[in-house]
């Protein structure tokens, strides 16, 4: 959409890898594979009725877990909703997404349209849910009859004045607002078995669980952290929560309880965000220390650091904690991590490796996070804008998928106590690096 207040894109065809930004290399990346080269850019249209020097950060960037749909918070209190992929005009020539269904599927329904969501309040927040929920259609049909299909994917969007909307996605109707919240609501993180159960973190210093499917009734509020909650995580498993608020340790929730199991401290200062590997069996933590720290959740265990030192030449003004991290997360398959950093770089590492595989230069960056699929990063700015960058796109190794469909039912002392080798267990419980 070129139109005003639409959504700009740019094609960015040979844009510069981070090859030619920075003189500093990692280690030889995988065979057959480059730099992330800048796909697109999205920047948001000025309409003439916003004051321009409010809120235009994109706090939140997420893609739908069936990889239809692209949210966006564009500052100003809206939501841009992008089907996936973008059109064509907009990637560059050998860089097409392959399209989520074959063209005679979407015939009769005609293609889904960009939408805007003004949400009356800055948004910081943005999560998708997982695309089926079984358990919770029919009771959500008996009670929101109006409410067409049921089936429906719906986005949460969490705001500025402790308010969460709920959308569906489809239609992009207001289905419900959650209220409880006294400040920012900083994250929100969907169980993605399909439950509809909705955890969100604010600077009101709690966490707090909601039921979808009980017209959004509060279920639950988790005390204990001191300083505002940045970020939550749910593992994919649905077994644990992880919390991080401006403190040094990050907390850790049994989601069948909700109680805290443990806090996780390594950390030398304020944690802000934290992500689960696909098969629940690794947590990573990113903290203003410049590091990353990789967890066992199930023993606490600290697995790897992951150092961001500054690549010579060193960045103009020297003000700025250089390499503080504002975001981490994994790869869909479980193999790479991506991070952001006030260094102006965002970075992929090899899991195994203890140093980036490649860098892409990205100024003033935010957040980050894999399409679902694999391939592609989006990456949020405090302009405003949201960029998509290649990202490795591997296969895995058996081993690895062994050990992501063992790890994705078994914890680390159900894999310690089985019968099989050392090296085995230890291949196992990601204690090979």
């Amino acid at each position: 959409g070129g139109q005003d207040g639409g959504a700009r894109a740019t094609a960015c065809r040979g844009s510069p890898s981070a090859r030619t930004v920075r003189g500093t290399r990692g280690p030889t990346p995988p065979p057959g594979w480059e730099e992330p080269l800048l796909l697109a850019e999205l920047k948001p249209g000025r309409p003439q009725q916003f004051d321009w020097k409010s809120s235009c950060e994109t706090w939140s960037v997420a893609f739908s877990p069936d990889g239809s749909w692209f949210a966006w918070s564009q500052g100003h209190c809206i939501v841009k909703l992008i089907p996936w992929p973008l059109e064509e005009q907009f990637i560059p020539k050998g860089f097409e997404a392959k399209s989520r269904s074959s063209k005679n599927d979407t015939k009769g329904r005609g293609s889904p349209k960009e939408k805007t969501l003004d949400c009356g309040q800055i948004v910081w927040a943005l999560a998708f849910s997982p695309w089926s929920s079984p358990p919770g259609r029919k009771l959500w049909a008996r009670h929101h009859p109006q409410v067409p299909d049921i089936s429906c994917l719906i986005l949460a969007t969490g705001l500025n004045d402790g308010q969460i909307k709920i959308w569906e996605v489809q239609t992009g109707l207001l289905l419900l607002n959650l209220s409880g919240h006294q400040d920012v609501v900083r994250d929100l993180s969907f169980t993605p078995s399909g439950s509809l159960i909705l955890v969100s973190a604010s600077r009101d210093k709690t966490l707090r669980i909601w039921d979808l499917n009980k017209h959004g009734k509060q279920i639950q509020v988790l005390s204990g952290h001191l300083q505002w909650v940045y970020c939550c995580s749910i593992s994919p498993d649905c077994s644990m929560l992880c919390s991080a608020a401006g403190e040094k340790s990050v907390f850790l929730w049994s989601m069948r309880s909700y109680t805290l199991i443990r806090k996780l401290e390594g950390h030398q200062s304020s944690v802000v965000s934290c992500d689960f590997s696909p098969d629940s069996a690794l947590l990573v933590t990113a903290s203003y220390d410049t590091n990353v720290i990789m967890w066992d959740p199930y023993t606490g265990e600290r697995l790897r650091l992951l150092h961001h030192t500054q690549l010579d030449p060193p960045v103009e003004d020297s003000d700025v904690h250089i390499s503080s991290l504002r975001s981490v997360c994994f790869s869909p398959e479980g193999l790479y991590l991506a991070t952001v950093a006030d260094d102006r770089l965002l970075r992929i590492w090899a899991l195994e490796l203890k140093t980036p595989i490649a860098f892409a230069p990205m100024t003033n960056g935010l957040c980050c996070t894999f399409f679902p699929h694999g391939g592609v990063i989006a990456t949020g700015t405090r302009d405003g804008h949201v960029q998509f960058w290649t990202a490795p796109r591997v296969l895995s190794s058996l081993k690895h998928l062994c050990r992501k469909a063992l790890r994705s039912f078994l914890t680390t002392y159900q894999v310690l106590a089985l019968p099989i080798p050392k090296k085995m267990k230890e291949f196992l419980t990601y204690r090979t690096f």
